[in-house]
C-alpha cells in the first residue's frame, strides 16, 4: 500500500513549486510578496523544499531529553528548601536557586533534596572559592549533578564591572575550576537576547564568550577532551527562528570545541526571554511563554525554566509559580513532547534558517577574534554599540506596529489597569555609578509605551 501511494503522487521540484505560485500570484511579484527579511539578513521564503538542503552537511541535534526545571530565590535558605522541595512533589525536576549571599548555609538550602536524581543549578550573585568549596565538600560523590554556572564575563557584561578585578576574578576562577565540580562555567546568552540582539548577535557573542574561557582555561584542559559549559539561553517569540538558534548553537559549539581537541557536548538552560513581555494585557505573557518553552524544547534544550506570566510586575507567588510550572508539565506529560528526540530533524525550513544562522554567527565571531576578541570589544564599546543599533531597528518596528505585543501596541484593551498592581518596579532601573565599562542592558521592548499608558492612568 505504501509503495502505491507514493507512486500516485509524483516529485515536484521547487522550480515547478516556484512557477505554480508566481502563476496564483496573477501577476504581482513572487520575491516582493512572499519573500521577507529577517532582522539577521535571511531571506525567508514561502516554501522549502528538499533542494534547498541537498547541499547542507545535516547533523542530528542529540536530545538526550528534557528536564523541568524551576527557579527559587534564596534570600532565606530554610524558606527556599521547602519551596524547591515543594515544586519539585509537582512535577518539578531540577532546581535552579538564586543565591544572593554567602551567609547561606548550602546543607540547610538542600536537606532532604535527593541530589543524584535532581540537576541542581546554582547563580551565585558574587565570586567566593571558600564558598564553592564548602559546596563541593557537602556535594561529595552527587557533584556531577550540580551546575555552578560561574561566569565572570558575563557579570562585567551586565554589571561593567569585574566581581574585584580582572585579575582577581580570573585567579578566583582558576581556583574554583580545580575545586572539581564537572560543571563549573556559564556563558550567559540570555543577556544579548533580553538586551535586543539579534539571533546571529547573539550566537556569535556567546561563541566569542566561550573561547574567552577556553583561551584562559587552555594550560588546565589536559588531554581528557572534557570542558563543559552551561549556555544559558533567553528564547525569544519567533518560533523556528529559536529552535534553529538552538542548535545552530550546538553546530558552533561543536566546531569551536574541536579547534581545542575536545569532544564535549555543550549544555543547554533556556530561559523564555523578558524583551517582549508586557503589563497590559498581561495574560498574553502565558502564550508568549508556551511557545518559547516549544521552541527551547524542540531546539534540544536540556532543561527549561518558565517564567510566571507575572513576574516582571509581581513578586513571587503560589498562583504564578504554579502556572509556570504547569504549562511544562503540560508540555511533557500531556502533549508527550518528550517522547520523541529529535523532531526537528529533517525540516527543509529549519534545516535551512540552522544553517544560515551558524554561517552568520560564524562569520561574525571571526570577525570579532580578528579585533582582539571578545573582551577586548567589550571593552571598547563596539558589542554595546551593535546591540543599541539592532534595539533601535527593532524599537522602530515596535512604534510602527509592525513588530506586534498583543494588549500593549495594538488591540489595545482601554479599560485595562495595572497601576494599583504593581509590586515590582517593571522597568530599567538607573543606578548612577562608576563602571570600568558601559553595561550591556536588558531592557523590554514595551517600557516606553507602559510608561506614558501608567502616566495616564492618573
Amino acid at each position: 500500500m505504501s509503495d502505491k501511494l507514493f507512486t500516485d503522487f509524483p516529485e515536484v521540484s521547487a522550480k515547478a513549486w516556484k512557477q505554480q505560485i508566481q502563476f496564483d500570484l496573477k501577476g504581482a511579484d513572487y520575491n516582493d510578496t512572499l519573500v521577507w527579511d529577517s532582522p539577521e539578513n535571511i531571506k525567508v521564503k514561502p516554501f522549502y523544499h528538499q533542494e534547498d538542503v541537498s547541499d547542507l552537511k545535516l547533523k542530528s541535534v542529540n536530545n538526550k531529553g528534557w528536564k523541568i526545571g524551576q527557579v527559587v530565590y534564596a534570600g532565606n535558605a530554610r524558606m527556599a528548601n521547602e519551596k524547591a522541595r515543594d515544586f519539585l512533589q509537582r512535577g518539578a525536576e531540577s532546581i535552579l536557586f538564586i543565591i544572593p549571599s554567602e551567609a547561606i548555609k548550602i546543607e540547610e538550602l538542600l536537606k532532604d533534596i535527593t541530589i543524584e536524581n535532581t540537576p541542581i543549578y546554582f547563580e551565585l550573585q558574587f565570586l567566593s572559592p571558600d564558598h564553592v568549596k564548602g559546596i563541593k565538600s557537602y556535594m561529595g560523590n552527587s557533584a556531577a549533578h550540580v551546575f555552578l554556572n560561574v561566569d565572570i564575563i558575563g557579570n562585567l557584561a551586565k554589571s561593567g564591572n569585574w566581581y574585584e578585578s580582572l585579575e582577581k576574578d580570573h585567579s578566583h576562577l582558576s581556583v574554583i575550576f580545580d575545586i572539581g565540580f564537572p560543571n563549573t562555567l556559564q556563558v550567559d546568552l540570555s543577556l544579548y537576547q533580553n538586551a535586543g540582539a539579534t539571533i546571529t548577535q547573539q550566537l556569535a557573542y556567546g561563541l566569542a564568550h566561550a573561547h574567552e574561557y577556553l583561551n584562559h582555561f587552555q594550560s588546565q584542559l589536559g588531554d581528557t577532551g572534557e570542558f563543559s559549559v552551561n549556555f544559558k539561553v533567553a528564547v525569544g517569540t519567533n518560533y523556528f527562528f529559536e529552535i534553529a538558534k538552538l542548535r545552530a548553537l550546538r553546530l558552533l559549539w561543536d566546531a569551536l570545541a574541536a579547534q581545542y581537541d575536545l569532544t564535549c557536548d555543550c549544555h543547554i538552560s533556556a530561559h523564555p526571554t523578558k524583551r517582549n513581555k508586557t503589563l497590559y494585557d498581561y495574560n498574553t505573557n502565558m502564550l508568549r511563554t508556551t511557545t518559547e518553552s516549544m521552541s527551547a524544547i524542540l531546539g534540544g534544550a536540556d532543561v527549561v525554566f518558565n517564567q510566571p506570566y507575572d513576574a516582571i510586575y509581581h513578586k513571587s507567588n503560589e498562583f504564578g509559580d504554579r502556572i509556570a510550572l504547569n504549562q511544562l508539565v503540560l508540555l511533557k506529560e500531556e502533549s508527550h513532547f518528550d517522547k520523541v528526540g529529535n523532531p526537528a530533524d529533517g525540516t527543509y525550513y529549519i534545516e535551512s534558517l540552522t544553517q544560515q544562522l551558524a554561517e552568520k554567527a560564524l562569520q561574525l565571531f571571526k570577525n570579532l577574534e580578528k579585533e582582539g576578541g571578545f573582551l577586548k570589544q567589550l571593552k571598547k564599546h563596539t558589542i554595546q554599540k551593535k546591540v543599541q543599533d539592532s534595539v533601535a531597528k527593532e524599537q522602530d518596528k515596535f512604534n510602527a506596529e509592525e513588530e506586534v505585543l498583543v494588549g500593549t501596541n495594538k488591540f489595545q484593551n482601554p479599560s485595562d489597569k495595572i497601576k494599583g498592581d504593581l509590586e515590582l518596579y517593571p522597568f530599567v532601573k538607573t543606578n548612577i555609578r562608576k563602571t570600568l565599562l558601559e553595561p550591556i542592558l536588558e531592557k523590554r521592548l514595551a517600557e516606553a509605551m507602559e510608561q506614558k499608558r501608567l502616566k495616564d492612568e492618573g
